[in-house]
């Protein structure tokens, strides 16, 4: 036999191997973010703690941690087809929904700036359910849209129903923690999966009418907590409490335009350093950014996430059935939103809601959710032919 003719059983493997389903761009630029949300956390932490006497790599290590975590449930997420996760739903679906009624039980939940949406674990971590919700959301109403029990191409109103029920059960439960910035991000979601199933344009146009109307009348209610009201108030008039609810937001401002074209330099910056800004390492990581690696580095951050995004909705437009492309759209909806949200708020063009930025900031269940949602992509991208 002629060496021409001879194939290498093990050469074709590695051309049809599962990692090689993988879309490396995507993942060089969730990469590089985490690479430089990682620094960023450290260049917040580092000064004040050592100042104070206590271990400047605290954060660093514990952020080390969550992106390890993080990754091996990535990696997780993308070894069972996704088509076959739908078996798995309901369960993931109940365990969201059991986390955020535990979280709301007396003494059990832990509150952090007015939301008590956190329980408490040992070694001083913390896990957040709406954010395991937002996972089991996107595949839940996914699940139920791409599922046809009919001869046409559009949901019915009956399956449409269902798969907000789905959605309405964990959302009413966050909203009783109170934390109206997850509520808007799942909206958000749900909204683009209806789009794409090609529900009628008359439910996405009621649907973005009942969550403003729902807006004015959860803050007539006191379902938003005085604390939340007071930060909508600080965004419409920056300078009617500036040592109040207002303080965090001027400050993000003055420390995001101090650092000018190229920043003052990783791990020199004043306002980071002195802690102007409350919560740096999470909610405002982006503040760190603009300080330090000024308007050059965060354009790349910017670019970055454009790129993620990018990568996404190829991603859905490859996919080769209704149910990958709704659930690429949800985190591709999740991600643009929350990163829009978290980034608007820090420059005053959004409110402040308590969003971590995707990625980047410090916190457990975030990043778990990110990378969670990360892999679900990678899942559809690699079995997009299949």
């Amino acid at each position: 036999m002629s060496s021409l003719q001879y194939r290498n059983p093990y050469r074709r493997a590695r051309k049809t191997s599962f990692f090689s389903g993988f879309d490396p761009i995507l993942t060089i630029a969730v990469g590089i973010l985490l690479i430089i949300g990682t620094l960023l956390v450290y260049a917040a932490t580092r000064d004040w703690y050592a100042a104070n006497g206590l271990d400047p790599e605290y954060y660093l290590k514990r952020h080390v941690i969550n992106i390890a975590i993080g990754l091996l449930l990535a990696w997780g997420t993308t070894v069972i087809d996704y088509r076959l996760l739908r078996a798995y739903t309901p369960f993931i679906w109940g365990a969201a929904v059991l986390g955020l009624a535990f979280v709301l039980i007396p003494g059990v939940g832990s509150e952090v700036n007015g939301a008590k949406a956190w329980i408490p674990l040992p070694g001083g971590f913390q896990i957040q359910p709406a954010e395991i919700a937002k996972i089991s959301i996107i595949v839940g109403i996914s699940m139920l849209l791409s599922e046809r029990r009919h001869d046409s191409d559009e949901p019915t109103s009956k399956d449409i129903l269902r798969a907000l029920a789905v959605a309405a059960i964990p959302m009413g439960l966050i909203l009783l923690q109170p934390d109206m910035g997850t509520v808007l991000i799942i909206s958000a979601s749900v909204v683009a999966i209806l789009a794409t199933s090609g529900a009628p344009t008359k439910w996405v146009a009621g649907l973005l009418i009942l969550a403003v109307a729902g807006g004015i009348v959860a803050t007539k209610a006191g379902v938003i907590s005085e604390y939340q009201i007071k930060r909508l108030q600080s965004f419409v008039d920056p300078n009617a409490d500036t040592q109040g609810a207002g303080y965090q937001l001027r400050q993000a401002r003055i420390t995001v335009g101090s650092g000018g074209l190229l920043g003052t330099g990783l791990f020199d910056g004043p306002q980071t350093n002195g802690r102007f800004v409350p919560e740096q390492q999470t909610d405002f990581i982006f503040t760190v950014a603009g300080e330090q690696l000024g308007f050059v580095g965060s354009g790349l951050i910017i670019l970055l996430y454009l790129i993620i995004l990018m990568r996404a909705f190829g991603i859905a437009r490859r996919s080769s059935d209704h149910y990958g492309q709704m659930v690429c759209t949800g985190v591709i909806a999740w991600f643009a939103f929350q990163t829009f949200e978290n980034i608007g708020m820090t420059l005053g063009l959004m409110p402040m809601t308590g969003v971590p930025l995707p990625f980047m900031s410090y916190g457990g269940s975030s990043m778990f959710a990110t990378l969670i949602g990360f892999g679900l992509l990678q899942n559809v991208n690699a079995r997009h032919r299949g």
